[in-house]
């Protein structure tokens, strides 16, 4: 089965998890903190694999999931990486967010591949967080969980000519006789189901091997999905030249090149710029032999190139040496006559881009939501069951104004206020000290509450 559309769901690595030791050995009676870093997570890419030229691969799986970095460990050591993935997708794949419809990247070339989901970063151990005035720091960075992202795929066959016309116009008689594909072929509406891709031949001196696709027929409607051609539309846009063709004996050939004109130019009007032929087919045929002359005029008076053949006769027949000719002509040079010019390299798309300073406050709903990178980053790398580290959050939140723009927003003790996927309730505008919502804090399988802190009966303080 030929599979040329499909979603997937893709998941990035979570970062390792930094560590939280301290050096304990005889002859180092200072040793302090010592925890490592944690790994970064796997990414997920995808690569032009040119031994495919279909998605079928992805028609049972359709999610696939970069390993987890593993966390650091005492002695500083690095927590291990998590392992990248690669996807292999046909040369001619073009990718969409899901989502947005947006295009995140064509890939055409062998050399082409693409980030679509980075690894989460990994914690950072607590041998970072040692100051002049803090020597044994408990608190290590969480590892940043790893991007998701709802993708399509969609295969446009990289081809240098196509086939187009109505339904049993013997488009796949064509390809048959032009070049040394076997199609399906029959005397009937909807014989072919799938694009059909063919080699071809110019001669023995000439190096070119263009490729030629012949594309399920077409309706009128096609272009908003009547019939079955509409799916294959978009193949049409990377060939160099169209060949129209048309059956002779039809009853009016020139009103089915008008459909077929009419539907390429509703599904992308840059279709109608590309160099065409007019295959005027069936000349085998006694009826259509008899209109050959006045059908010919007919479509040169509208200033299309047309070609009288029969491509019933195979190779030989009639017009078909004249319509190699013709297409040997239009077409490029052996070097150019390749994969479409595009960059190549590793390109990376991100998901919902923040700005990777500041933040901004706005309502939402009952309550506030905090946008920003930096902050958002830090929700994931806050271990909220360590009260050093909830501490640290707390301050940070002062630290960036965080506070002090919740309070100009409206902010009052109650309020609920959104960093991230987190959930947090203000708790006293004074002392600008927010709650962690406990209910929040396990739904995020988190072990701690975040609690401002408050004076117990021996007038010290606890977290």
């Amino acid at each position: 089965m030929f599979l040329d559309v499909v979603e997937i769901h893709l998941a990035a690595g979570r970062g390792g998890d930094g560590a939280s030791t301290m050096r304990r050995e005889s002859h180092v009676p200072r040793g302090g903190p010592d925890g490592g870093d944690g790994g970064r997570g796997g990414s997920i890419y995808v690569a032009v694999d040119t031994g495919q030229t279909t998605l079928r691969d992805f028609e049972v799986k359709r999610r696939y999931v970069a390993g987890d970095a593993s966390g650091g460990g005492n002695k500083t050591s690095h927590g291990k990486a998590g392992r990248d993935l690669v996807i292999g997708v046909p040369p001619g794949t073009a990718i969409f967010d899901a989502k947005s419809g947006d295009l995140i990247a064509d890939l055409v070339s062998r050399e082409q591949h693409v980030l679509l989901v980075r690894g989460g970063r990994g914690g950072l151990g607590n041998a970072h967080f040692t100051t002049a005035t803090h020597q044994a720091p408990r608190h290590a960075q969480k590892g940043e969980p790893g991007e998701l992202r709802e993708v399509r795929f969609e295969l446009r066959l990289i081809a240098d000519v196509g086939l187009v016309g109505l339904p049993n116009a013997g488009k796949s008689t064509l390809l048959a006789a032009l070049t040394a594909a076997q199609p399906k072929i029959g005397d009937y509406a909807f014989t072919t189901l799938e694009p059909n891709l063919g080699v071809l031949e110019l001669g023995i001196d000439d190096g070119r091997r263009p490729t030629i696709a012949d594309l399920p027929g077409l309706i009128e409607g096609a272009s908003i999905g009547a019939g079955l051609g509409f799916a294959f539309l978009r193949h049409a846009s990377r060939t160099r030249v169209l060949v129209h063709v048309v059956d002779a004996s039809a009853p009016d050939p020139v009103r089915d090149a008008a459909i077929i004109r009419t539907e390429l130019e509703a599904h992308n009007p840059a279709l109608l710029e590309k160099t065409t032929l007019v295959a005027l087919n069936k000349l085998d045929r006694p009826e259509a032999k008899e209109r050959e002359a006045e059908l010919t005029a007919a479509f040169r008076e509208l200033g299309l190139h047309v070609l009288p053949i029969s491509a019933a006769g195979g190779e030989r027949g009639e017009g078909i040496a004249a319509l190699r000719d013709a297409l040997a002509d239009l077409l490029p040079d052996a070097e150019t006559l390749s994969y479409p010019a595009e960059p190549a390299g590793v390109v990376v798309h991100r998901i919902n881009p923040i700005a990777s300073v500041g933040f901004e406050v706005s309502r939402e709903g009952e309550g506030f939501r905090v946008r920003g990178k930096a902050i958002e980053r830090l929700v994931h790398q806050t271990d909220f069951a360590r009260d050093e580290s909830a501490e640290r959050f707390q301050h940070e939140l002062a630290r960036q104004g965080i506070e002090s723009a919740l309070r100009k927003a409206g902010c009052r003790s109650g309020d609920t206020v959104m960093i991230g996927e987190l959930s947090l309730e203000w708790d006293d505008p004074d002392d600008a000290s927010l709650l962690n919502a406990a209910e929040e804090a396990e739904a995020l399988e988190l072990d701690g509450v975040l609690l401002a802190a408050v004076p117990n009966n021996d007038g010290e303080s606890e977290g």
